[in-house]
């Protein structure tokens, strides 16, 4: 199947097909080392995944542009989804402005909607792209730092003296920290399962990996049956005044299944000697961390946007979320690149479940998809949007209304960069 445009063709490829990909995310993504080295590196997980979701856009015979999409079961709200994970996004740089990316991304929507998958999500490299593609900016992650960590912890820490601590190399715990993993990642919004290839890419340790770090390490706490938490970190060395060397840890990722679990990990990161700062890659902005700090002010953090949500059928996605409150309100949406999902909907929700089907009434809320998508993780309102003037409310209160019924529990995090 091809999508001809005046300037440009969009296909599919293969693993052969896929050599000429390289050079333009090499080159578009401004990766290090040379397209073969891309290539080589990219191989494994590709060829785990799969090649059947890469489109390429043509000039001619030469590739100028080109897109990907995991397959992801993704913890939303309302539980674990198909989930289309967009990545791999490039233009070559001389054919940038030019319609190649608008015309990869109408073709991977009507991909993604043919395959029955209901949302899309992505980390976005430039954030000003996305958004007129109908994704919407839907979880903020913080990276979190700690100075003179030894002392953080306040005396409220639950602690269990059963749970023992186990430091390890990685592919040593590689089990546990997968069964660690397949427990939480149901209880998170933007988590998502990991086959093999994803363990394979977290835990890779060569010489570009670490940098100027040392190897990466696992932390594994265990109580009398089993893993329940670990932390994946590695630590560098930074001089300090008397002329001494002393050890940064950057920490990669946590993860536990019960509160005591975590305070052990937390407490293997900041009393190991001769460490400094305690960096944390990735920390939701509702972290325990912040109860557990003696002193929350302590903790240096620094937001950013991680998950971009995109409602491909936009309809399908809201019924199959889960809401926290009542709900009946017409939204009026506009979407540029999935007409499908354009017109006016009743969503009617409560706690038992929800429909959203085609309404003739008066809308109480006009918006875009991308509006919706912001919005979809729990994280973001619709309200900021109408005080920002880029959401129209008709109805008073709609948007309150709204907002209440798609708060979720837990803030969202996704801790592999995908």
């Amino acid at each position: 199947m091809t999508d001809q445009r005046p300037e440009w063709k969009v296909t599919g490829t293969d693993r052969d097909g896929y050599a000429a990909v390289a050079p333009v995310l090499h080159e578009s993504l401004l990766f290090p080392g040379d397209p073969a080295s891309f290539l080589e590196r990219w191989r494994p997980l590709m060829d785990a995944q799969g090649y059947e979701r890469v489109l390429v856009a043509w000039d001619g015979e030469q590739a100028v542009g080109s897109t990907n999409a995991f397959p992801f079961e993704m913890t939303l709200p309302g539980g674990p989804r198909p989930v289309a994970g967009v990545t791999a996004v490039g233009v070559w740089p001389t054919r940038r402005r030019q319609g190649v990316l608008s015309a990869l991304m109408r073709r991977q929507l009507a991909d993604t909607r043919d395959r029955g998958e209901k949302v899309a999500a992505l980390w976005a490299s430039e954030g000003g792209i996305y958004g007129r593609f109908g994704y919407g900016a839907a979880s903020i992650q913080h990276r979190v730092s700690v100075d003179r960590p030894q002392d953080i912890l306040s005396s409220e820490v639950p602690r269990d003296p059963s749970l023992t601590t186990v430091l390890a190399p990685p592919q040593e715990a590689r089990a546990d920290l997968a069964r660690v993993h397949r427990a939480v990642a149901p209880t998170r919004p933007g988590d998502y399962q990991r086959d093999e290839s994803w363990w394979d890419r977290l835990l890779r340790d060569d010489a570009q990996t670490r940098g100027e770090s040392g190897p990466l390490r696992a932390v594994v706490v265990h109580d009398a049956r089993t893993p329940v938490g670990y932390a994946l970190y590695r630590s560098h060395r930074v001089p300090v005044a008397d002329g001494n060397l002393r050890g940064v840890l950057d920490v990669r990722e946590v993860a536990a299944t019960a509160p005591a679990a975590r305070a052990a990990v937390y407490e293997h990161l900041f009393t190991r000697d001769l460490v400094i700062r305690v960096n944390f890659e990735h920390l939701p902005v509702d972290d325990p961390l912040w109860t557990l700090a003696a002193d929350p002010m302590r903790l240096e953090a620094r937001p950013r946007v991680a998950l971009w949500i995109r409602l491909v059928d936009l309809p399908g996605a809201l019924a199959e979320r889960s809401y926290a409150a009542p709900v009946d309100v017409v939204i009026e949406v506009t979407d540029r690149h999935a007409p499908w999902n354009q017109g006016r909907w009743r969503l009617r929700a409560d706690r038992s479940g929800a429909t959203c089907e085609p309404a003739l009434d008066a809308p109480d809320l006009s918006l875009d998809a991308a509006h919706l998508g912001a919005a979809f993780l729990g994280q973001f309102t619709v309200g900021a949007k109408v005080a920002a003037g880029t959401v129209t409310e008709h109805a008073p209160g709609a948007a309150d209304l709204l907002d209440t019924a798609l708060r979720v529990p837990r803030a969202p995090l996704c801790g592999v960069i995908f």
